[in-house]
């Protein structure tokens, strides 16, 4: 399974979030990350978390739902995402993202935002106000069993905090 930042970001961009939610595979609970403060989830039925208090972000998030919730592999996965950004959001915004394996580093890119969220329909100048992302991601029914960490820190050509998100879940045998 090849993966691309592209794809990752498809699933991640409704929260600029990161991670895949906790998924069960061969019939085996999977443990999805636990922040180490109630203060650090993102609200709403999925299992990400803020790098950091959000107080200052751009975006402010005020839901993220998944649908089914931990996702099934090999069904499609709904996301929906509500939030407000206090500023326009223009071209020239990074998100850098990370993808581990266990140790093993899979992606370690620094994309084009405007370029990116195209995948979720969206496209720069993003203006100041509420937003709402809706998204439909066909799961694979094949994942390899492991630990992924994610992690994903949108900032604006001006280096200002868009949202930084992060998730780790356990795939088991």
């Amino acid at each position: 399974m090849q993966l691309r930042a592209a794809s990752i970001l498809v699933l991640l961009w409704p929260s600029l979030a990161m991670g895949v939610p906790s998924l069960q595979l061969f019939g085996q609970p999977q443990i999805p990350f636990t922040p180490a403060s109630a203060d650090l989830m993102v609200p709403g039925q999925n299992p990400f978390s803020f790098c950091s208090m959000p107080s200052f972000d751009i975006l402010t998030i005020e839901s993220v739902d998944m649908n089914p919730n931990p996702p099934v592999p090999g069904e499609t996965l709904v996301i929906n995402a509500t939030g407000y950004l206090s500023k326009d959001i223009n071209y020239g915004s990074k998100v850098q993202l990370q993808v581990k394996y266990g140790l093993i580093r899979l992606i370690n890119e620094e994309e084009d935002l405007c370029t990116e969220i195209t995948n979720v329909d969206l496209s720069c100048p993003l203006e100041k106000g509420p937003m709402n992302v809706s998204k439909e991601v066909l799961l694979p029914k094949e994942i390899p069993p492991g630990t992924y960490t994610v992690y994903a820190d949108a900032n604006t050509e001006e280096k200002e905090r868009i949202t930084c998100l992060k998730a780790e879940v356990k795939f088991n045998l």
